[in-house]
């Protein structure tokens, strides 16, 4: 066969429409199947040497995708050679422009999820988001691009939206006033991921004194188990707007204070050493930062002094404070300091007697937290 009747087969192959796209299909198939070993063979590999994952999850995400959008663009190319006659000329770009559509949201929303899982997985496990507010975010993704792939499905069909848009507007409007507090709960809580004000464990203190751990952080209320094992639920926009104590941050440890009251000529050294040994023999009580005893004032009964320690739990706080006032109260009998208690000396005037003699008499009462003393005794306060 010569060079011209070669050339002559070519050239009815190119003036043929149906060969042409035919050809210019098999040069995508050709193109996807490069891609696909290109992924395989050597970016997956490269992938593999490395210690992040990331990597990985993306090219498992893109690979069959991007090869089968090869080949939806070389259909679209091949039908772009020449206009098809309708009604295949609307139909057929408009069914492969839809299917890559639906092959680039679904991408998407693998991607995102995965992102999700992987990023707030962990902050599930730690306790700082409930298991509910992650599957809210993996579905409110999921609506979204949803929502999003549906309205540019129907630009692809060109449907008019102008009417779905204003339908929208005002259904919008009907669920954001139907439902404000519940959106209002709902942002709260996402507030309250994002600024990291607390997470399951913590101990917090509300503006209303209420003190307890946090036990559930949900999509529309958070909910607090007091000392007392009540079960308080405030709602995520209270909670975004409020002041709140977190006991348990920046860390886990809390200090407590310890006020007492010796007499005054006690040896202020020696009752610090006794307020040091009580916090150091305490195994609840931690070792660092060291405890320490303040000299706070000078009180009309007492001298007031202030034990400082910390433990590593604030749910323990009730208990050691019990057990390290019970401690240094055995510590200062032993020691032989004395804990004084406020005394008040009453005078009382008697002009006349029992017989109407008016023969003046003084009585003198000493009344001092249940006890009471004859005339002569001294006290803080004297009234006549």
């Amino acid at each position: 066969m010569s060079i011209t009747e070669i050339s002559s087969h070519f050239q009815v192959v190119q003036d043929t429409l149906f060969f042409q796209r035919v050809f210019v299909l098999f040069c995508y198939l050709l193109l996807a199947k490069v891609v696909d070993l290109f992924i395989d063979r050597v970016l997956l590999r490269l992938a593999q040497r490395t210690r992040v994952t990331f990597d990985d999850m993306l090219i498992d995400i893109v690979h069959t995708p991007i090869c089968w959008s090869i080949i939806l663009f070389g259909l679209l190319h091949g039908m772009a050679i020449q206009p098809l006659a309708a009604p295949w000329g609307m139909v057929l770009p408009s069914l492969v422009k839809s299917l890559l559509l639906i092959l680039g949201m679904m991408v998407l929303v693998r991607f995102f999820n995965n992102i999700v899982e992987k990023y707030l997985a962990s902050e599930v496990h730690n306790g700082r988001i409930a298991r509910e507010l992650l599957l809210l975010f993996k579905n409110l993704i999921r609506v979204v691009f949803v929502v999003l792939g549906l309205l540019w499905l129907l630009s692809i069909w060109e449907i008019d939206l102008r009417p779905l848009f204003a339908s929208a507007g005002i259904a919008g409007i009907a669920v954001a006033l139907a439902a404000k507090d519940t959106l209002a709960n709902f942002f709260g809580g996402i507030s309250i991921f994002m600024d990291n004000t607390y997470k399951l464990g913590d101990y917090i203190i509300l503006d209303n004194q209420d003190r307890g751990e946090v036990v559930e952080i949900g999509i529309r209320s958070t909910r607090i188990k007091t000392r007392d094992d009540v079960l308080i639920t405030v709602p995520n926009s209270l909670m975004a707007n409020s002041k709140i104590i977190n006991e348990s941050a920046p860390f886990p440890r809390f200090r407590i204070r310890i006020a007492v009251g010796v007499a005054y000529g006690s040896n202020i050294d020696q009752v610090e050493q006794v307020l040091l040994d009580v916090a150091r023999s305490n195994p609840a009580v931690s070792q660092e930062p060291d405890p320490r005893v303040r000299l706070r004032a000078f009180a009309d009964s007492a001298l007031q002094f202030e034990l400082l320690c910390w433990v590593d739990d604030p749910s323990v706080k009730g208990r050691e404070t019990h057990i390290l006032l019970k401690a240094a109260y055995a510590a200062f009998r032993e020691n032989g300091i004395q804990i004084p208690f406020p005394q008040r000396v009453v005078h009382l005037n008697v002009d006349k007697d029992q017989g109407g003699n008016s023969s003046p008499a003084e009585e003198t009462v000493l009344m001092a937290t249940g006890h009471s003393r004859g005339p002569g005794s001294s006290g803080n306060d004297s009234y006549s």
